[in-house]
């Protein structure tokens, strides 16, 4: 339960934190609980103006009161749809890549239920949007992620992330990235729908192209040759 993960901190143990997380998530970017705990230590605000849009969204409320999870018992039959659901795309992606929804590291660090929640929700939402925008898992992939996932949300963790990505990239991978994705991010990020206030659950059944156009999304352009 997200309740029973939360540690309590201080402002400097905060700070302490979120350096230290910072450093070691520099160094191994795999470390998804460095990751992680960088995110909730630096992002309560961001997470709180979250909260907020969430509050003021038909989706948004029905996910604060029912608070869905993205974990096999609940998602599981997303193996099941027909091929051109959303559904069965995010199945896709996650079958291909040997990706489990129940590996996400739980919330330790935020103050209250409904901040855990959001900080819980959009760590789960991450292979959805990975599906629907149509972006590899590799570095390039994630780094154009994260430059939309800071539009939606502002967290701090995530142009951190962008820079430090990118800081890892060779020359061909640096000049790919800031002539081909970078711009499209910045588009894709700002075109789209408030992501956060999506259940996406209830739109497992609907075709792919469909939400994609509902929601304003431009999927990631194919890499030059």
């Amino acid at each position: 339960m997200i309740e029973r993960a939360r540690i309590k901190l201080r402002p400097w143990q905060q700070a302490v934190v979120a350096v230290g997380s910072a450093l070691g998530a520099l160094l191994d970017p795999r470390r998804a609980d460095l990751i992680a705990a960088l995110g909730e230590t630096t992002g309560k605000p961001a997470f709180e103006r979250v909260l907020e849009r969430m509050k003021r969204n038909t989706e948004g409320i029905a996910m604060l009161l029912e608070r869905p999870r993205v974990i096999s018992a609940k998602v599981g039959h997303a193996w099941d749809l027909p091929e051109n659901t959303f559904g069965a795309a995010y199945a896709r992606f996650m079958g291909s890549r040997n990706f489990s929804p129940d590996d996400r590291p739980p919330v330790r660090f935020m103050d209250t239920d409904e901040l855990a929640y959001v900080a819980m929700r959009a760590r789960e939402v991450h292979d959805f949007w990975h599906t629907l925008f149509g972006l590899p898992t590799n570095l390039i992939g994630e780094s154009a992620l994260k430059v939309i996932e800071f539009e939606q949300m502002y967290l701090p963790m995530c142009l951190l992330s962008v820079v430090g990505g990118t800081a890892r990239f060779n020359e061909k991978q640096r000049t790919l990235f800031f002539q081909h994705y970078f711009p499209w991010a910045v588009k894709a990020g700002l075109q789209c729908t408030d992501l956060m206030c999506v259940y996406y659950e209830q739109h497992f059944h609907e075709d792919l192209e469909d939400v994609r156009r509902k929601w304003g999304i431009i999927p990631a352009p194919t890499a030059p040759e």
